[in-house]
């Protein structure tokens, strides 16, 4: 309720604050490098990581830097690992849905999920984009035999350096419900499970542009999502 009442009251500035931003933002392109290979050695575990641009690598120049290079790199010195990246600038989760299901099938043991900011943006309803994760999860596991999908939820867009007051408070007050939502609802779920970094928002986490993640900030989500991972013992 009072996010309705709060969208009603600010909408004509909402809307020409989320124009100017697009108009001044710098757009980084998509880390460069490689978006599927195998590294590590021991058992071998299938990663699959999915999303949008965060899980893209914007913010990092090379995926090294970015989620799925640290990532990997993380889990490389306990495993062999077979990844594979499929995420792009923009991507909703209903448009994430819509890719997925021209993919061809594979098997992957685990799926890391980074979805979330454009729905904000968006104002995709709540209750809409909890069906959506749901067919994700869902489809995860039946088209792509995933046995656990790891959702990173939104990050604190109320931090965005990017936006100004009150777009910033709005979509940081935005994803704080859909992040309540999200964990509420895969709460003892099957196979989907929410995982978010809990250390205090710094600065330094965010790219050059005010709205990506930097390459530190991806370092600090691929630890945690990585100790996860390990710890469900899925090789």
């Amino acid at each position: 309720m009072r996010l309705a009442m709060t969208t009603l009251a600010l909408a004509p500035l909402l809307v020409v604050q989320g124009w100017y931003v697009k108009r001044v933002t710098p757009r980084l392109p998509e880390a460069e490098g490689a978006r599927q290979g195998v590294t590590g050695q021991g058992k071998r575990l299938r990663l699959l990581v999915v999303g949008d641009s965060a899980a893209a690598g914007v913010g990092a120049v090379h995926q090294r830097e970015a989620l799925v290079g640290q990532l990997t790199a993380e889990l490389a010195t306990q495993c062999e690992v077979s990844w594979l990246l499929i995420a792009k600038t923009g991507f909703t989760t209903a448009d994430l849905l819509a890719h997925l299901a021209q993919q061809r099938s594979q098997h992957f043991d685990v799926a890391v999920v980074s979805l979330g900011v454009n729905d904000v943006t968006r104002r995709v309803a709540t209750r809409h984009w909890l069906k959506q994760q749901q067919e994700l999860v869902e489809l995860l596991a039946t088209k792509f035999g995933v046995q656990k999908v790891l959702l990173s939820g939104v990050p604190p867009m109320g931090h965005f350096k990017a936006l100004p007051q009150p777009l910033r408070w709005y979509v940081g007050l935005y994803a704080k419900q859909f992040n309540r939502q999200l964990k509420k609802h895969f709460d003892n779920h099957a196979y989907g499970y929410v995982v978010s970094p809990t250390a205090r928002f710094e600065s330094e986490f965010l790219a050059k542009d005010g709205f990506h993640p930097s390459p530190i900030a991806y370092k600090r989500w691929a630890k945690v999502v990585a100790k996860e991972i390990l710890q469900i013992g899925l090789m």
